[in-house]
């Protein structure tokens, strides 16, 4: 089994809720999701400021890994609101001091993209996951080379480096432009994508009860790297594995996931993407409730689902009017997502009316007496206390495609 080197950032996270304090990166996370995979010590190679030296070292010893520090000017962070909200970078990426590009020769290399420089790889495997939220470097512009190359992308990095949005097309182009061996394409709820000059396979995603998704891409990758690099494992299968450790990781919010025989059995759903509209319930009255709206509607948009939110699509009026175009909007609906938080008496009775039209409801309530809760638990609607989580148990609840 060949050696894992993993290049990439080495960061501090921060998440309000649920609550996160953290040193990892993408780097620093991908070594502790795969160290157990690996039959020698992995080696980890990042900047690393003076500041963080003392971190990134625990964080390499902690996963039995030799730390290839290179100077940065600045310490990085990444604060969130919650997992699915853009985080606060500090300094801002513009102010972000560049420094040399690190140059690293492996047997297996995994390359996460970063903030403060670019890694040139000399490699004889490569995995590529260029994490990026601005500019999408392709692997060779920086002088990178290896003799077989795999790039784990987004749907919109896979875009940026092939112009075309079609998923299909997109590995198809690359598998030619870039000279890669093999191209996973992550689809969200779809699954992932992977293609190579035989054809392409889809892997699933796995539901689980609780997401967590911050550096949920990062165990993807590194799993995917440990599994196809290292391991020789066929793409489609490392890919699968990749998926079953990211669900591990999401639902527990723990590192490493199983061993491999483990990872192979865990008893874990499909996903099947789901098509619909979403009725978002929730009081609007203050500057919180209406920011918790405009933040529901934004991210079960951006997972792909319809949203009807009462005041976007009815606005204030007197009760004759607005109580029968919400209820007309309610009854057109495939679920509905509800805010609980503050029993507020409207979003109460449309949790009822949903339950009684056999409409499935998941219901965020935090800071809540179970006995207030007795009515909405026991006509089956799903109750949970994560904001991020119960985002996606609605849209995972639409109807299948």
């Amino acid at each position: 089994m060949s050696r894992l080197t993993i290049v990439g950032g080495v960061y501090v996270e921060r998440c309000i809720q649920p609550l996160w304090d953290a040193v990892y990166g993408s780097a620093g996370r991908g070594l502790h999701a795969v160290a157990p995979l690996l039959a020698e010590p992995p080696r980890l190679v990042s900047y690393v400021a003076a500041g963080m030296e003392a971190s990134a070292r625990s964080l390499a010893d902690a996963a039995n890994a030799e730390l290839e520090p290179h100077p940065s000017s600045d310490s990085i962070s990444f604060d969130y609101f919650h997992p699915l909200a853009t985080p606060r970078i500090a300094p801002a990426p513009s102010a972000i001091a560049q420094e040399a590009p690190i140059h690293v020769q492996g047997q297996v290399v995994l390359r996460y993209g970063m903030l403060e420089g670019t890694a040139v790889v000399d490699a004889d495997v490569a995995v590529y996951d260029p994490q990026s939220a601005f500019d999408v470097e392709p692997f060779a512009k920086n002088g990178s080379r290896a003799n077989r190359l795999a790039l784990v992308l987004n749907r919109r990095e896979a875009w940026a480096l092939s112009g075309s949005s079609d998923p299909a097309e997109a590995a198809r182009a690359l598998l030619a432009t870039e000279a890669a061996e093999v191209v996973v394409i992550k689809l969200g709820a779809a699954g992932a994508l992977v293609a190579t000059s035989k054809g392409a396979e889809l892997v699933p995603l796995y539901r689980t009860e609780r997401v967590w998704k911050i550096g949920s891409g990062d165990v993807f990758s590194s799993t995917f790297a440990a599994l196809w690099g290292c391991r020789g494992m066929a793409p489609e299968n490392a890919a699968d594995c990749a998926s079953r450790a990211t669900a591990w990781y999401c639902n527990t919010r723990t590192l490493p996931a199983p061993q491999l025989d483990e990872l192979k059995h865990l008893v874990n759903t499909p996903l099947r993407p789901g098509a619909g509209r979403i009725y978002l319930a929730s009081p609007f009255f203050d500057i919180s409730q209406r920011w918790f709206v405009e933040e529901a509607r934004f991210d079960l948009r951006t997972l792909g689902a319809e949203v009807f939110s009462p005041v976007h699509a009815v606005g204030p009026g007197p009760a004759h009017m607005v109580a029968p175009a919400d209820i007309e909007g309610l009854e057109q609906c495939d679920v509905v997502f509800a805010n609980l938080n503050g029993l507020d008496p409207g979003t109460i009775f449309e949790v009822g009316y949903a339950v009684k039209k056999g409409i499935p409801v998941i219901a965020l309530a935090q800071n809540t007496k179970d006995e207030d809760l007795k009515m909405v638990e026991g006509t089956g609607c799903e109750i949970v206390d994560d904001y991020a989580s119960a985002i996606y148990r609605a849209v995972w609840r639409l109807p299948a495609k």
